[in-house]
């Protein structure tokens, strides 16, 4: 059972250096598909292969049978860790928010926007406020519900009230 302990705590240490430092083993086995050799998934093979090993040794079972029992649980959670490396690398980020994704979103006058000139107004984009200059055809006072109609620049939109039905 000693064997297996000290096997699982090798992966473990081979999993937070993996975690610490980065993939040491980049570049090592670049023929070959996929993230099957990184360090994570080693050390996950590793450590589940030694704790799974001494699991079913203190279960009772003898070594012929807790070696295997040893490397299934390796597989499995080398699979495991594998298949959570490519999940990370591979999960795109959205695109960075612009101006034009503000059609149609709702935002609320910060200070007036006269009949002929601009004013200001704060719009949500990707949940982070954007302050902008805005023109509407009508006077508004600060406070106003807005919503955005068009793009006039990098830094104007027009804008139209909230409709708002008498009660």
């Amino acid at each position: 059972m000693t064997v297996f302990l000290v096997i699982g705590v090798i992966g473990l240490v081979l999993l937070a250096v993996s975690l610490v430092l980065g993939d040491l083993l980049d570049g090592v086995a670049d023929a070959l598909p996929g993230d099957v050799f990184s360090t994570a998934v080693i050390g996950a093979f590793v450590a589940a292969t030694g704790f799974g090993g001494a699991t079913a040794e203190a279960a009772g079972t003898p070594a012929v049978v807790s070696l295997p029992v040893g490397i299934v649980a390796g597989v499995v959670f080398g699979w495991f860790a594998a298949w959570l490396t490519r999940l990370i690398r591979d999960g795109g980020s959205d695109a960075t928010p612009s101006v034009d994704h503000t059609v149609g979103q709702a935002g609320r006058v910060v200070s007036a926007i006269p009949n002929a000139g601009l004013g200001t107004v704060d719009v949500l984009v990707g949940g982070n406020p954007v302050r902008l200059n805005a023109r509407c055809d009508q006077p508004l006072e600060a406070g106003t519900e807005v919503y955005v109609t068009t793009v006039l620049s990098p830094t104007a939109v027009e804008v139209a009230p909230v409709w708002r039905p008498l009660p």
